[in-house]
Formats: C-alpha cells, structure tokens, sequence
C-alpha cells in the first residue's frame, strides 16, 4: 500500500487516529513531518464529516433494531456525557475543543464528533472546532513523533 494512502486510512481509524497514522508515516514511511501532519489530520477530518451527518440517524436505526446496539450507544453516549458535559457547560466550545485535541486514549475526532452530536452543536460549527482540536492535536503528536516534546 503506497505511504500517504496508509497513512490516510490509519488516521481515520477510530481508536489509532492520529496517534498511530503520524508516528507510522513517520518511523516506517519516512514521510516528512509536514506530510505527516497535513494527511493525517485531513484523514482524521473525514470520518468526522460521516460521523455529524449520520450519527443520529444510524444510532437511533440500531437503537430500534438491536438490543445489544441500544446498549452500546446507551454507554457509549453516557460515556461521553460524563466526559465532556460538565466541561461544555463551564467552558463551552473551548471544552469540545480541548478534548478533541489532547492525544490521549479515548479522545480525538471520533468521541468529539460523538460529544457534539449528544451536546447538540451544529453541523459546521461542530466540525470547525473539532477541526481545530484535530489541527493542534496533529502539532502535539508530530512534536512527540519527532522527539522535540515528551508528552509523558
């Protein structure tokens, strides 16, 4: 598979995102990191478009035709409530965000689209602060990739 398209589809990955796809483009692809930053974060944007668009309506497709789906989304969405709720109500879309752009486990563009979808923020105003979170969390994970900063 050809460099940049890995790297791409790494980035979309719900649990990797850009965490995997910006260390792997650039310890086993050998891409610069100004590549590895702008694909990665533009992979990690696409499922974010999926995910605003047609997350209520397949959740609540599943919801009504699966038991085992009604209770995924049934944690999954309290999950997240309890993660970011009480932060948006203090701090509002700086807390999307924020949680969107820290690299650790369980955070990124897949919850924050999850998180504004239960939050209730609109289409393009949820994917522009989500793309921000996304932008700065590519800066700090490249940074790390790169050795100039030591997240731990």
């Amino acid at each position: 598979m050809h460099p940049i398209l890995a790297t791409f589809l790494a980035a979309m990955t719900p649990i990797g995102e850009l965490r995997l796809a910006i260390p792997l483009a650039l310890a086993k692809y050998n891409l610069e990191p100004v590549s590895a930053y702008v694909i990665s974060v533009l992979g990690n944007l696409v499922p974010v478009i999926f995910l605003l668009l047609f997350l209520e309506a397949v959740s609540l497709f599943l919801i009504d035709h699966s038991k085992t789906f009604e209770q995924f989304f049934d944690w999954l969405f309290e999950r997240t409530r309890k993660r970011i709720g009480h932060r948006y109500e203090l701090y509002g879309y700086i807390a999307l965000v924020l949680f969107v752009a820290i690299p650790l486990p369980i955070t990124g563009a897949w919850t924050g689209s999850v998180a504004a979808y239960l939050l209730g923020i609109p289409f393009w105003r949820a994917f522009g602060l989500i793309a921000i979170g996304v932008s700065i969390a590519g800066v700090i994970v490249t940074l790390a990739s790169m050795g100039v900063i030591s997240i731990f």
